[in-house]
């Protein structure tokens, strides 16, 4: 019997051995750049039956195996380009390579002289929207910040703290890296000039860090053509204020950024500096009480708030692949920003005696409060890829950093008659080396027609900071040291996960799901009181996104993510630092992360003249962290961070992205949700339970006047919204701009006009609102507005595809 048996497996091998298979390399045909998560799918003639399919890893590579001989034809799919077919002949047993594909944009996507031809403003994929950020003039010369402000799921307000959805935190990536970091601080540094697309990935997959409530922010940078060198250079220049803020400096502006990129054979160099001096004048309008027993301390207050911000950054990235297996790259960033606050203001004190009615002291007073942070940033990564024979790749990476943080609060409160009367002086500094260090290791092959993705990766962070604080009272005494306000801080993060990942492609449903393993631990030790604070989490972040084609223009989507949103060192710092007159600020130290859940469907609809998106989604929060106030003298209240309880946001964002008639394209994107946020305050004596509607609206209305003179407006409005003990008001913020394109669009000469107002609408201001059983606290910050701006920008070949250009991961949360 064995022998029969035998024979049959001999001929089951042999068989087996007989099944042919196909492999290639899928890419843009214009840039050659490989496409990532593009579908190829191979189909039997004559009757175009689906035999296989495939999604392409990475590096654009496609594997089809278990293929019997005869016609088929390949076909490639992907999102925003055209429908790519290949006549393939197999013969019995053959593995046939097919090369490289280039697919081709789809004509509505591609920039042409024609006014028709004016590009989509977003593109839909299954796990994210990719918006094309030269399609905001608004933030020509400007930062990243500037471009996120016309995304439908992003909000920017008065104090320049970015939010997704509502919610302010989220990860950060650069060119797919994480670089984990406060969006308003890191985007600062970054060129708008330099980006080439925003990606909003709302449910992230699994294989992305789980850092982050709101989902992820991906930034695309651009890069040079395909061979020799590219160049772009853009400088700009503020024109004189339009409005007098009565500040004590004029503000300016002025910066200059380029990025050069040079292509040949196996070497890819790119390099990037950026200067931007940006300030901006700007008054507060405050009215604060207090009640301390029968004492009712009012001071309303008016002054200056200004800001003074410089900013420089360098970027060097170097790539080389020797062959089709293997990549090497490399990468180097520096940044140095510094930036001055200064608040000068008149408060009129009054006490009074609630029993009585008595006026029991009146003081009228200037305080002169001046804050500067300044950091320093270094980072340096290395990444290796290997490609195997059957497509599968192995990838590694190592990045370290060290950043130097450091600056001072001076606060000096003078004599309203005479300013060379000190009545008080208080002066803190601080000193904040932060080591950090990340390294990774993935692994993507070909499984079932899709693709299986696994890795592991471990973070680490050494933040040491000394804080000082000293005091003094009148004129012809020295500054005394505090010790309940100084002191040394260590706080210890590590970090280690493992995820895997499958993702795949059948017929119109396409797919990917995933789970995240993580074990973090926190040490935070306090110097001077030997005080320890350890924090050990082991979690699970599952995620999945499906995309569903209903037909060729109706597609639905579905995702689910748990993230989670660590505490900055900042916020868990106990050590209080006076921040201004009336506000001392200070942190916990067993402050717990946020964990969120977001779950989501929507639908993408597209027609002739345009894409409409619409997704209801959901937000479940618990631990989350607020600011909170309590009074800590008659003239001072005590701001605190803490976990104040939970949240839950039920909403809707809605996207239109539309050319009504030839010459005018119009982008509108909305969010309205509903927010409720229940909990509890020091120990239960505040217990709250309150919700509101939230809506904001960015619009962006473009009319080519003619072929190289194009005139943009754009708007982005933010409605009131609740905080755990009050309320922040709306935030509007319009814009204009007019360009001009030279010598075949390498020149432009572009003017702007930010925060428009002409003194008739409330543009580039906001008011805060905190009460409590004992004080009540409004703020109306007031920004400059009616700005103008000129750029120019000059371009030696098209900048276009990825660039790799670092940034840094860490420091920036910190600043």
């Amino acid at each position: 019997m064995k022998y029969p048996f035998f024979l049959l497996l001999l001929l089951s091998v042999q068989l087996y051995g007989q099944n042919s298979s196909l492999n290639g390399i899928i890419t843009d045909k214009q840039s050659t750049q490989p496409l990532e998560y593009a579908n190829v799918t191979i189909h039997s003639l004559p009757d175009s039956a689906l035999v296989n399919g495939a999604v392409t890893a990475a590096d654009g590579s496609f594997e089809l195996s278990k293929l019997k001989a005869g016609s088929y034809y390949l076909q490639v799919f992907f999102v925003g380009y055209k429908v790519h077919k290949v006549p393939v002949q197999l013969e019995r047993g053959q593995k046939l390579d097919v090369g490289t594909l280039g697919v081709e944009a789809d004509t509505k996507l591609l920039e042409e002289l024609r006014v028709s031809g004016q590009r989509a403003t977003v593109i839909t994929q299954i796990d994210k929207q990719v918006y094309r950020a030269d399609q905001f003039q608004s933030a020509v010369g400007g930062t990243a910040v500037d471009v996120l402000k016309n995304m439908p799921s992003v909000t920017v307000n008065a104090e320049g703290e970015v939010s997704m959805r509502g919610a302010n935190g989220f990860l950060v990536l650069l060119n797919g890296k994480p670089v984990q970091a406060n969006m308003g601080t890191l985007l600062a540094q970054l060129p708008a000039n330099s980006i080439e697309n925003i990606e909003i990935i709302t449910t992230p997959s699994s294989r992305y860090d789980p850092d982050g409530k709101a989902g992820i922010i991906n930034i695309i940078t651009k890069k040079g053509a395909n061979d020799g060198l590219s160049l772009l250079v853009n400088v700009q220049g503020g024109l004189p204020s339009v409005n007098s803020y009565d500040n004590a400096e004029k503000p300016v502006r002025y910066g200059a950024d380029a990025t050069l990129n040079y292509q040949k054979g196996k070497w890819d160099v790119s390099t990037s500096l950026s200067y931007l001096r940006n300030d901006i004048a700007g008054r507060r309008v405050g009215d604060v009480n207090t009640t301390i027993g029968n004492r009712f301390t009012r001071f309303p207050s008016v002054g200056e708030r200004s800001f003074d911000r410089y900013n420089f950054s360098g970027r060097l990235a170097v790539g080389y692949t020797p062959n089709a297996n293997n990549t090497f790259g490399g990468g180097f960033y520096y940044g140095n920003r510094t930036e001055y606050r200064l608040a000068d203001i008149l408060y009129n004190n009054t006490t009074t005696d609630l029993s009585t009615g008595n006026i029991l002291s009146r003081t009228t007073y200037f305080n002169s409060n001046l804050v500067q942070k300044r950091g320093k940033f270094y980072t340096a990564n290395a990444d290796y890829t290997h490609t195997f024979l059957n497509r599968a790749t192995l990838s590694a990476s190592v990045l370290y950093e060290y950043d130097y943080l450091d600056g001072y609060t001076r606060n000096s409160n003078l004599n309203a008659r005479n300013y060379a009367d000190t009545l008080q002086y208080t002066l803190t500094t601080t000193d904040r080396p932060i080591h950090n260090f990340r390294t990774s290791v993935d692994y993507a092959t070909a499984v079932g027609g899709g693709k299986l993705e696994a890795g592991y990766q471990y973070r680490s962070q050494q933040d040491e900071g000394d804080f000082v604080y000293r005091e003094k009272e009148g004129n012809f005494t020295r500054p005394v040291l505090i010790p309940a306000f100084t002191g040394g801080i260590l706080v210890d993060n590590q970090i280690h996960s493992l995820y895997t990942q499958y993702g795949a492609k059948r017929s119109r449903l396409e797919y990917n799901a995933g789970l995240r393993f993580e074990y973090a631990t926190r040490h935070l030790f306090i110097k001077q009181t030997n005080d320890t604070y350890d924090l050990r989490l082991t979690n699970l972040f599952p995620s999945f996104n499906i995309l569903y084609s209903l037909n060729d223009d109706l597609k639905g989507k579905l995702g689910y993510s748990r993230r989670v949103q660590r505490n900055n060192n900042f916020a868990l710092n106990p050590l209080p630092e006076r921040e201004h007159s009336e506000t001392l600020e200070q942190g916990d130290p067993q402050l717990l992360p946020e964990f969120v859940n977001l779950s989501e469907i929507g639908v993408v609809k597209t027609f002739e003249t345009g894409t409409f998106l619409a997704t209801v989604y959901h937000q479940d929060i618990t631990n989350i962290v607020n600011r909170v106030n309590s009074v800590y003298a008659d003239t001072i209240l005590n701001r605190i961070f803490t976990n104040a309880g939970k949240a839950r946001r039920w909403g809707v964002e809605l996207g239109l992205d539309v050319q009504p008639v030839k010459g005018w394209k119009l982008y509108l994107g909305g969010n309205v949700y509903d927010y409720k946020i229940r909990g509890q305050l020091f120990d239960n004596t505040i217990i709250f339970n309150t919700n509101s509607l939230v809506y904001s609206l960015n619009g962006t209305s473009s009319v080519q006047i003619s072929p190289t003179l194009l005139f943009q407006a754009n708007v982005s409005y933010l409605s009131q919204r609740i905080t755990a003990q009050g309320e922040d008001s709306r935030f509007i913020v319009p814009n204009s701009s007019l360009k001009k394109t030279f010598m075949k669009g390498k020149l432009s000469a572009m003017l702007q006009w930010q925060s428009m107002s002409l003194g008739l609408l409330p543009s580039n201001e906001q008011r805060i609102t905190t009460r409590g059983r004992d004080f009540f606290t409004t703020t109306n910050y007031i920004l400059e507005s009616d700005v103008f701006i000129l750029n120019l920008s000059y371009s030696l070949n098209q900048l276009s595809k990825k660039s790799r250009l670092p940034s840094s991961e860490f420091g920036e949360k910190e600043f």
